[in-house]
């Protein structure tokens, strides 16, 4: 695990989370729409939440096969978008992951992508998606791979995770978790290695953009033309390939995200 040193929880992270009419590279957007239908895939005729949904793009994805849909962030700003885009569509919520404003079996599913990072304690917030969760209940999530030589940390981040880490704190509050992989590394193109070496170059040398803004210029020199982030997300919008098993026991170097499947109930 890398921690961070210790900061008070921020009231807002809106200035680091995606929203619509914001720019991102492909690679970025392929990443969020496969993080969508790889939940999709769990969600067929059950009550799903996503905790820290930013402005919600990826919920009406999953409301097409889910019996019902809520989301919920930390921050206001965030769910006011979501609230109008969505309108009467979805409920959504402002919320504390730590604190949940819903009932104990109120779900089948609880997803939390892209946020684990920055909760102050995360066995108590698995312990609050344990206690939400019904029987056979799942828990999704996903993170960057911090074993990789690019990988930088997000602002007001508190610690990452490899597997086995992430295995260690979510199975005291009763789940058995398995891992998989998205966007394999491939440092074997001149333009693969050339990106590798210009972000580990920009990570060492503290350069990384602390902004969307900052980073959307960044992304413009590494990538070149950026395209529109939508406010909600189609399901045919990109090409869909599985995320792939990984080893529970030990760090992946493979892959730059990881997802985890915490499952509650006896094997």
């Amino acid at each position: 695990m890398r921690l961070y040193p210790h900061r008070p929880m921020p009231q807002t992270f809106h200035d680091l989370t995606e929203t619509p009419g914001g720019q991102g590279s492909p690679e970025q957007l392929q990443r969020m729409f496969t993080r969508y239908r790889f939940a999709a895939g769990f969600c067929a005729g059950k009550d799903v939440v996503e905790i820290a949904c930013g402005a919600g793009q990826g919920l009406g994805l999953l409301a097409r096969s889910a019996r019902t849909v809520r989301g919920g962030d930390y921050t206001e700003s965030l769910v006011r978008l979501a609230r109008a885009h969505y309108g009467a569509r979805l409920p959504l919520y402002r919320l504390d992951a730590h604190r949940l404003p819903f009932r104990t079996g109120s779900f089948d599913v609880v997803i939390l992508y892209e946020a684990l990072y920055y909760m102050q304690n995360p066995g108590e917030v698995f312990r609050e998606f344990r206690r939400v969760l019904r029987p056979g209940g799942v828990v999704l999530l996903s993170l960057p791979n911090r074993s990789l030589p690019d990988f930088h940390p997000s602002p007001l981040s508190v610690g990452y995770y490899t597997p086995p880490e992430l295995a260690d704190r979510m199975e005291p509050a009763g789940f058995r978790v398995e891992f998989y992989g998205d966007t394999p590394v491939r440092y074997n193109s001149l333009r693969g290695r050339a990106v590798a070496l210009l972000k580990t170059a920009v990570v060492r040398l503290n350069l990384m953009p602390r902004t969307l803004r900052g980073r959307e210029t960044l992304k413009r020199l590494v990538y070149g033309a950026l395209v529109p982030i939508p406010a909600e997300l189609a399901w045919d919008e990109h090409p869909y390939r599985p995320p792939m098993p990984i080893p529970a026991d030990r760090p992946d170097e493979t892959y730059r995200v990881l997802f985890a499947v915490g499952r509650v109930g006896a094997p």
